[in-house]
């Protein structure tokens, strides 16, 4: 015999299992009934009893077999048999047969059910224990209005019936029907087919008509528990049983039949009324008893003698209302049959029915809540069955040994977070729990560590329920550790805590164009730029599956031209932002690199804004100077200083003719691009800002935007410069205490009309700075 050691500690240890694994068969009488599915099961389960505070489990029939309906529902076979407590029925999978068995003490002992001597009709029955017995189908009937296999009602006490077969193991295609009326010492047959079964007057009158899938208008009824049987037609025209029902009370006599002409045909319901069949109300004369006994003829069954009374088989009268089955109890002396074998102890079969301890057991160990000056008992390997009434006789628990309860060392430590939250704000009110689950807490001292600094020393924390609350002001990830200990030993306990406040934006940088099969980078720069363990999810095109890094950045190659969208979304675990781009893949275009004036860096913030700003602007100069689509020019301004930036020029796909237009129109002018040089003309006093257009940091200026390029080759300089008449001045008011991000947009201050004119070669003035320098061009 086995015991149930995952249950050993406390009730609520049910929640570490699998759900689908645990089946509460009955709780009655502070005991708990469970059917366990082990790891090592399919199609079984293994039932355990409890003790009476429902925490230690004990095993008491192993391989019971269980059943899956449709509805994923799992059924198992055992059944608590009603009107007489602590008899059971189950079914025992063993060696692969089915076979039916029976309790009468909850459990501590099991038999296989006695076949009948005769058949129905009164022929003998060639069927000898013990290679042939009966076996019963313990299924629950899908109808809810129709009984099950197994019949059994509170009210008539001993009488049981039920669909089954005679013979070595149970077989699922015969069903012939059986009844008992001595709680299962001795069964008849009744018939030869499956019936559904309905009991009125507390089992006085028994009705049954037949599970078939044809039309019927008969029923069968028994008024002297199925010994025989009259035939009533119930209806002149044939129906569809679809179920039985009966008024409410046990007393009544009264039943519905309900079902259906045709398969298309409304309910039809028929009333059968069996009270004109009795003449009278039943008197004493009219009932005897009977004892109850198991199948070895004992009558101290679960501590006690107990006799039952039946109307007798010759008297034709009504229960009523005021009957009552139980008649007398009287207890019996103890016997050992009277005690199961204890937690941690298994019963030896070939050593007189001794109990002995588990190898895995000790029993002298305290319990888990025994601590320092409390005593305890040690088990003596027995203990009496739960609802057993017996009185004097044999005590096997009095032997029992008193202890004191020694200091446990701590032992299972936890420490959480009330709320289950692992993840919180700066700022924030957390309250640590802390749980021990054995040991003694009375002397055990608990050290606590919160991870910033703060340390603190608690006595009898898990006990006291003692709050331990604290506040996280920056953010970043700290360990939280718990220390308990006293004179017999040590345990610990650690978790790690997040601090960080909810992410705010994200910004993703990625070149607008690339090349196929080209390393590519993308880069997520997040606010606020100190959040902690930010995880990237990066999703490329179409794609449903995302890339998952801790860096914020990620190294791609796109295989095919065309459009494609690059998503990043950034999650702290208390937030998640997100940010999309376009990139645009070509098989061929020029990259040529720019760089530009130190003057420009002095306004350089470094932000996405900025430089996409300063890249539009850029962009729409060239498009105007070099007559190039400005749809076939793209400026990325690179992060960092000196400022940088690359100029790409796409190809024209729909006038092939111009896919040259921009180096054409270069040697037209004369020009070369790899040394070709912006300037501006600035008005003195008030530095270069028109370029910038970001100004949010200097006072207010006037800004005259002029555009020139280089004329003639080699390393003479030509200038553009804009006509007088055409100078404008601009003013843009700022306030010194503006922040970065209200950066004014420089798109807002480009004049389209503006029209450059190519000068001789002019004296240049000291204002005339360099602004714009290309390198190297690149073509791919």
């Amino acid at each position: 015999m086995k015991r149930l050691q995952a249950l050993t500690r406390t009730p609520n240890k049910f929640s570490k299992l699998p759900k689908t694994d645990v089946q509460i068969v009955s709780t009655d009488e502070n005991q708990v009934f469970l059917a366990l599915q082990e790891w090592y099961q399919s199609d079984t389960y293994n039932l355990y009893q409890s003790d009476p505070q429902g925490v230690y489990y004990s095993i008491v029939l192993e391989n019971v077999r269980s059943t899956k309906q449709p509805e994923e529902n799992v059924i198992i076979d055992i059944l608590e048999v009603r009107g007489i407590k602590g008899v059971f029925l189950a079914n025992q999978k063993t060696d692969g047969k089915v076979t039916t068995v029976i309790t009468y003490n909850k459990g501590r002992d099991w038999e296989h059910l006695a076949p009948p001597s005769t058949d129905m009709n009164g022929k003998p029955i060639t069927c000898k224990v013990p290679d042939c017995h009966l076996h019963l189908h313990l299924r629950w009937a899908d109808n809810p209005y129709v009984s099950g296999t197994v019949h059994t009602k509170d009210s008539a006490p001993g009488l049981i019936m039920g669909a089954g077969n005679l013979g070595s193991k149970l077989v699922e295609y015969k069903e012939d029907m059986y009844i008992t009326s001595d709680c299962g010492k001795t069964w008849r047959q009744v018939f030869e087919e499956e019936h559904h079964i309905l009991y009125l007057d507390h089992g006085g009158v028994i009705v049954a008509i037949k599970d078939t899938s044809i039309p019927l208008k008969i029923l069968k009824f028994s008024i002297d528990e199925g010994r025989t049987w009259t035939v009533h037609n119930f209806t002149s025209t044939s129906v569809f049983v679809d179920g039985l029902l009966s008024e409410p009370g046990d007393e009544t006599l009264v039943m519905t039949v309900f079902g259906h002409i045709s398969y298309r045909s409304d309910w039809e319901l028929v009333k059968v009324d069996f009270r004109q069949s009795f003449p009278r109300q039943c008197t004493e004369s009219d009932y005897e008893s009977w004892q109850l006994t198991n199948l070895q003829g004992e009558k101290c069954i679960m501590g006690q003698e107990r006799t039952f009374r039946k109307r007798k088989d010759t008297a034709f009268c009504i229960k009523g209302k005021s009957y009552t089955s139980a008649l007398t109890n009287k207890p019996c002396q103890c016997t050992e049959r009277d005690f199961n074998c204890d937690y941690g102890f298994e019963r030896s079969h070939t050593e007189g029915d001794r109990c002995f301890a588990d190898f895995w057991y000790d029993p002298d160990s305290p319990p888990e809540d025994c601590h320092l000056g409390q005593s305890y008992e040690s088990s003596t390997g027995y203990r009496k069955v739960i609802s057993n009434v017996c009185e004097g006789g044999i005590n096997k628990q009095q032997s029992a040994k008193q202890h004191t309860c020694p200091i446990l060392p701590p032992k299972g430590l936890q420490v959480g977070i009330k709320g289950q939250m692992l993840a919180v704000a700066p700022g924030d009110d957390i309250t640590f729990i802390v749980q021990q689950e054995q040991g003694d807490t009375s002397s055990t001292k608990y050290q606590v560590d919160l991870g910033d600094g703060v340390r603190a020393i608690y006595q009898n924390l898990t006990v006291t329920d003692e709050p331990i609350q604290h506040r996280y002001e920056k953010p970043g990830v700290y360990k939280v550790t718990v220390k308990a200990e006293n004179i017999a030993g040590h345990d610990e306990a650690t978790m790690f805590i997040q601090v960080t406040a909810p992410l705010q934006e994200v910004h993703l940088e990625v070149v607008p164009i690339a090349g196929t099969n080209h390393e590519v980078n993308l880069t997520a720069m997040v606010l606020p730029t100190e959040a902690n363990l930010t995880v990237y999810y990066w999703w490329i095109g179409d794609s449903l599956q995302p890339t998952l890094t801790l860096q914020n950045s990620l190294l791609i190659r796109f295989p095919e031209t065309g459009e494609v969208s690059v998503t990043v979304q950034a999650s702290n675990g208390r937030s998640m932002v997100q940010d999309t781009r376009t990139v645009q893949v070509y098989d061929n275009f020029q990259v040529i690199p720019l760089s530009f004036s130190r003057n420009l860096d002095r306004f350089n913030p470094n932000i996405p804004e900025w430089r996409e700003d300063i890249g539009h602007v850029v962009t729409k100069i060239l498009a105007k100077i070099t007559g190039v689509p400005q749809e076939s020019l793209v400026t990325v301004v690179k992060p960092g200083l000196p400022t940088t930036a690359d100029l790409y020029v796409l190809p024209l796909d729909s006038k092939p003719a111009k896919r040259s237009i921009f180096v054409d129109k270069v040697q037209h002018r004369r020009m070369d691009l790899c040394s070709l040089i912006f300037l501006i003309k600035v008005v003195p006093g008030v530095w270069a800002l028109a370029v910038i257009f970001l100004i949010s940091i200097i006072a207010t200026g006037s800004f005259i935007l002029y555009k020139f390029k280089r004329k003639l080759p080699g390393n003479r300089n030509v200038y553009a410069q804009m006509h007088n008449e055409k100078e404008q001045e601009m003013t843009s008011p700022v306030n010194h205490s503006e922040d970065t991000q209200h950066i004014i947009q420089g798109e807002e201050f480009i004049d389209d009309d503006l029209d450059s004119q190519t000068l001789g070669n002019a004296g240049g003035s000291p204002a005339f700075r360099s602004l714009i320098r290309t390198t190297t061009n690149h073509c791919y």
